[in-house]
């Protein structure tokens, strides 16, 4: 069976599902918060022509996701799967952000448990790229299980702290919860 990148996933807080271009303008009302990004290596997404270069990447990555609170039905951030390889067993995580208000680790743990869940289905390893100085994405990481594995630099030079988690080092009782495309989100 394929990887499929972009799945629906529903939890108690939150409800996942493939990015949609019509999503822009929501998304980017959570983004234009410079405070989201004062940590992160590209600290100008919050600008609009940054975003929008970000969110024409992510449309075309064809592995965004949209999180919407389910209490609220509101759109409150995004996620991503990358570099899916199935001849190493990992797929990648990242591009994560959540709008301020959700902050304090209920919502992205559950993102990112509902997110390894449906990974762990086709891979044995799922990977994180954090830049260095983002401590807040560091300790969100290493709160769900990652493990400081190294160091990787992108074709521009710059560089990441990688992130393993393996398949074998979650908590069994986790079990995938996908939805079917057909279910509305």
């Amino acid at each position: 069976m394929p990887f499929e990148p972009q799945p629906y996933l529903s939890g108690a807080l939150v409800d996942v599902r493939p990015l949609r271009a019509e999503d822009f303008a929501d998304l980017y009302a959570v983004a234009s918060d410079p405070l989201i990004w004062e940590q992160h290596p590209a600290r100008d997404r919050h600008r609009k022509d940054e975003f929008t270069r970000f969110f024409r990447e992510a449309l075309d990555s064809r592995g965004a996701l949209a999180v919407i609170d389910r209490r609220e039905g509101r759109l409150i951030g995004s996620s991503r799967y990358h570099g899916y390889d199935s001849d190493r067993g990992e797929v990648e995580i990242g591009w994560t952000f959540l709008a301020r208000s959700h902050w304090g680790g209920a919502y992205n743990s559950e993102l990112k448990r509902l997110m390894l869940q449906h990974a762990f289905r086709f891979v044995g390893t799922v990977v994180f790229l954090v830049g260095p100085d983002n401590i807040r994405s560091r300790r969100a990481v290493e709160r769900i299980g990652g493990v400081l594995s190294g160091t990787w630099a992108d074709g521009d030079g710059v560089e990441s702290l990688l992130y393993r988690i393996d398949s074998r080092s979650c908590v069994p009782s986790w079990s995938p919860s996908p939805r079917s495309p057909s279910s509305s989100v």
